[in-house]
C-alpha cells in the first residue's frame, strides 16, 4: 500500500491525497447511497484536497452539517466536508475516485445513516 492514496475527479480538475485508511465507510443514508461513495473520513485518516478549489460546487441540504463537492467540470463528487452550520473541520474523500487497485483490498464498513447512525457490522 502506497503511504498516501492520490484520486482524482474524472476530467483530473480536483485532486486529493489520504493516507491508506483501516477501513472505508459505505453509507445509506438517501444521499450517499444515491451517490455510492467510498469515504475514507479525516480524521482519524490524514488527507487533503491538492488541487482544483475553485473547480468545485457544493451541494448540502437539511441542517447544513455536510457540504458535498463536486467537480464543476466533469460532475464527479470527490469528498464532503463541513457544510454552513457545522462546529467541525472534518472532511472525507470518496475513494471511488481513486484507482480501483488501491481500493480493492480495503475493509468496507457498512454505516447506517438512514436510520440507527450505528455501523452495521
Amino acid at each position: 500500500m502506497p503511504k498516501k492514496i492520490k484520486g482524482a475527479c474524472h476530467c483530473g480538475a480536483v485532486t486529493f491525497e489520504v493516507s491508506p485508511p483501516e477501513f472505508v465507510v459505505s453509507c445509506n443514508c438517501s444521499i450517499c447511497r444515491r451517490y455510492g461513495a467510498l469515504w475514507a473520513h479525516c480524521p482519524p485518516n490524514e488527507g487533503a484536497i491538492l488541487s482544483g478549489q475553485d473547480n468545485l460546487t457544493t451541494y448540502s441540504w437539511g441542517d447544513r452539517l455536510i457540504s458535498f463537492h463536486f467537480c464543476k467540470a466533469c460532475g464527479c463528487m470527490t469528498h464532503w466536508g463541513p457544510g454552513e452550520s457545522a462546529e467541525t473541520d472534518r472532511f472525507a474523500v470518496n475513494l471511488r475516485m481513486a484507482p480501483p487497485e488501491v481500493t480493492d483490498d480495503l475493509k468496507i464498513r457498512r454505516f447506517d445513516g438512514a436510520n440507527t447512525w450505528d455501523f452495521l457490522d
